[in-house]
This record gives structure tokens, sequence and C-alpha cells, in this order.
């Protein structure tokens, strides 16, 4: 059983930018590693993922603003997010699974998952 623990989380003001991180329980290279965030009365959705060959994919409401990456010293997945709207909302999911491009969005192809940290973004 892996575990994972989000952190970073917090109350920002549109245009901030925040860091989340995640941290398994084992080595970061053994996983395809994802972050998704579900909204209050909307479906979890993907957010971005990053494959073991390091391949990074985003979904395209937020291409350009967010960043996902490894850090192999720290043994963690961070998403930076630049330019936060208030429909970044959210409360925010790492997931870890081995993936195939066609299903990489799909929340049910990942077999472990965080207890989420929540992104509020508010004037």
């Amino acid at each position: 059983q892996v575990q994972l623990v989000e952190s970073g989380g917090g109350l920002v003001q549109p245009g901030d930018s925040l860091r989340l991180s995640c941290a398994p329980s084992t080595a970061i290279s053994n996983y395809d590693l994802a972050w998704f965030r579900q909204a209050p009365g909307k479906e979890r959705e993907f957010v971005a993922v990053v494959r073991r060959n390091n391949a990074k994919y985003y979904a395209e409401s937020v291409k350009g603003r967010f960043t996902i990456a490894r850090d192999s010293a720290k043994n963690t997945v961070d998403l930076q997010m630049n330019s936060l709207n208030l429909e970044d909302t959210g409360l925010y999911y790492c997931a870890a699974g081995s993936v195939i491009v066609s299903t990489m969005r799909q929340r049910n192809t990942y077999y472990y998952w965080g207890q989420g940290t929540q992104v509020t973004v508010s004037s």
C-alpha cells in the first residue's frame, strides 16, 4: 500500500501563486504521478500528470499556468500554480498509478490517492 501526503494548500487571492507538494511513501520513480482537483458540487477532474519517463500532460484549463515536476532529492511531486483564478478553487489530490496516455486523465486508472489539500482562491 502506497501512501501519499499532500501539502501546500491555502487561501490566496486571484493572480497569486501557490506550490503544492505530494510525498509518496515509495520512490517517485515507481509510478506515474498526477494531480486532480474537486470543486464543491463537481466531479474530481484531472489537472496534470508526470509520467515515469518525465513526460508531462496538463488539463487545458491550467496549461501555461501550472507546472508539475518531480523532485528526486526530496522524493516529491510538486505542482506550481501561477495566475490562480476563482475557478481553481478546490480540494487538490495527489494520485499514483501506472497509466497509459489514452486513460491518464481518468481517475479510475490510478491506484493510490492522498487525502487532499484545500486551495481556495478568493478576493
